[in-house]
């Protein structure tokens, strides 16, 4: 097949890259944590943490959780927020040979049991503030170890006891749990506290692990917006890829900090989310530092973490560029060391992007990817200049085909699924076949789900999820577009399309804003849109909302709007 995107690479960013660099992702881990012992790996609260210190504490973990009769590459639950905990567990995980299954803390007990049960996961480690939910469901899985952390845990003696009794009894925010100690066979669970994990792993020794690029390193759950999630088969070789390809991309643009190593990244997204998952991965191969924000929702004390030092590689949603913008402090913050806004996990929309590039001068770049892509499948490039609207070209050694429904190759320029191949892309689902069987085309290429346009320079353009394609009166309109365009109307915030039913045209329009101004009206959006939209584009319903739904990484649910309750 032809490449045109290749012609378009930036100077230095090569057209595949070398996973075979490394045997295994553990390789990767263990060659960071040598090199750069002295090196701070990440902030949290003020307290710091040093690659040597999250060496020797995930070797700690990992010892201590092969001496709990785990079987070989079992799978290991991780259900914790942005703090040292994750990553020290991660590694843990890692290099003791297991896999691990990244758990949204936020779950409700029926996702949290439909996750631990579809993964087969015999352990959890779990921040205390969520253990309720555990208990609520724990009988109903083959979960028998349990280790429960707490919010203080690895930052500090002192600072570390404050912030667990300030979280436990000034805060009230760790509901009262029991887990039974015996499971409904009769046999025996394991439910310790992370600080006798650490103490007790400093006395074992780390056997050495036997994976390989092929093993699996983690199962990613998709968002599960259609139905019960699915468990998406990541790699030690996909997440190398995934990381190899982010460094080839970014590291033009990160050249001015002098040493990349200087790299002070924002962690604002969960890491359990496959994209700042690859933000993790790739400070770990950088030798740089991550700074970790607990709770980036709360949006003062956010914006109070960025005042504290340069920060170099932002990466987020449109939803949460959108809340720094309505920031009045955010937008008095010192941005001349910013070299990366990265956007992704959804679509950006022009209006955001211009207001980002006037208050920070940097330019927000849109990538691609899903959890199956192990994050970014295309980007643009890092030192683009100016919003492109695009999702921009292949990473380095993707190959993106466009096809009809019967997995045809289409002309540049036409319309229709997007299809992905490369060493970042999943295997599978887990112990789901036919679910995997339908996700790829004879030729080995994954289907996305979202509808896109290559044109000749290959770049590529989403118009939209299939699924949520509004159909009005025969006519295809896409709530991507129709988004875009009202988020340039003067006083919106945001906004939402959905199809709602219509006895006449079968669907109409209905569109949700949120607004900065009191004084725009439905009428004033209407006008808008009908100002720049055709006809048939322009809502037939129009309501404002002081918030719209959206999930634990910022993605707005349409599905909640299309919802009558």
């Amino acid at each position: 097949m032809t490449k045109p995107w290749l012609a378009q690479y930036p100077a230095g960013v090569p057209a595949t890259v070398d996973v075979s660099h490394y045997t295994s992702l553990n390789q990767l881990l263990e060659e960071s944590f040598k090199l750069n012992a002295h090196r701070s790996f990440s902030v949290c609260m003020e307290r710091w943490m040093r690659y040597g210190q999250l060496d020797e504490w995930s070797r700690r973990v990992g010892a201590w959780l092969q001496t709990q009769g785990l079987e070989e590459h079992a799978r290991v639950a991780i259900m914790l927020p942005n703090v040292p905990t994750f990553p020290v567990t991660m590694a843990g995980i890692l290099r003791a040979g297991y896999t691990c299954v990244n758990v949204n803390p936020l779950y409700t007990a029926r996702e949290l049991e439909h996750q631990l049960k579809d993964s087969g996961a015999t352990a959890i480690v779990i921040l205390e503030n969520f253990a309720h939910t555990l208990e609520e469901v724990i009988d109903h899985t083959d979960v028998k170890t349990v280790v429960v952390a707490s919010m203080g845990d690895l930052l500090g003696p002192w600072f570390g006891r404050w912030i667990t009794f300030a979280v436990r009894h000034l805060a009230k925010m760790v509901p009262a749990f029991e887990l039974p100690l015996t499971a409904p066979d009769g046999t025996q669970r394991t439910i310790v506290p992370m600080k006798h994990v650490l103490h007790e792993g400093a006395l074992k020794t780390l056997r050495p692990a036997h994976v390989n690029l092929d093993s699996i390193a983690f199962l990613q759950y998709t968002g599960g917006t259609t139905g019960l999630s699915k468990g998406a088969v990541l790699t030690h070789r996909n997440v190398v890829a995934a990381t190899l390809q982010a460094e080839a991309w970014f590291s033009p643009a990160l050249a001015r900090t002098g040493d990349i190593r200087n790299t002070n990244s924002i962690a604002a997204l969960p890491l359990y989310h496959i994209f700042a998952l690859t933000l993790c991965f790739l400070a770990v191969r950088w030798g740089s530092s991550l700074t970790l924000i607990p709770n980036p929702r709360d949006i003062p004390k956010f914006v109070q973490t960025l005042k504290q030092r340069p920060f170099h590689l932002l990466p987020g949603v449109n939803t949460l560029f959108n809340a720094l913008l309505q920031n009045a402090q955010f937008r008095s913050l010192d941005f001349s060391q910013l070299c990366v806004t990265q956007a992704g996990g959804m679509a950006a929309s022009e209006g955001t992007a211009r207001q980002w590039q006037q208050v920070t001068g940097c330019t927000m770049v849109e990538g691609w990817g899903m959890s199956e892509t192990c994050a970014i499948g295309t980007n643009n490039p890092i030192l683009s200049k100016e919003f492109s609207g695009t999702i921009g070209l292949p990473m380095s050694g993707v190959d993106i085909a466009i096809k009809d429904e019967e997995g045809r190759d289409l002309a540049l320029g036409e319309s229709g699924e997007i299809c992905i191949r490369g060493p970042n892309v999943m295997t599978g689902y887990y112990r789901q076949p036919e679910e995997t069987r339908k996700a790829f085309t004879p030729d080995g290429y994954m289907r996305t789900g979202d509808i896109g346009i290559m044109d000749e320079r290959g770049y590529t353009r989403i118009v939209d999820r299939k699924k949520d394609m509004i159909i009005v009166s025969g006519f295809n309109v896409f709530p991507n577009e129709l988004e875009n365009v009202v988020s340039l109307c003067p006083g919106v915030i945001e906004c939402a399309a959905v199809g709602v039913q219509d006895a006449r045209q079968g669907e109409s329009i209905k569109l949700f804003v949120v607004r900065s101004d009191p004084a725009l009206s439905e009428e004033d959006v209407a006008r808008y849109c009908r100002d720049n939209l055709t006809a048939y584009k322009v809502p037939k319903y129009i309501e404002f909302r002081d918030e719209l739904p959206k999930s634990n990484v910022g993605k707005i649910l349409r599905r909640e709007l299309r919802s009558p309750h």
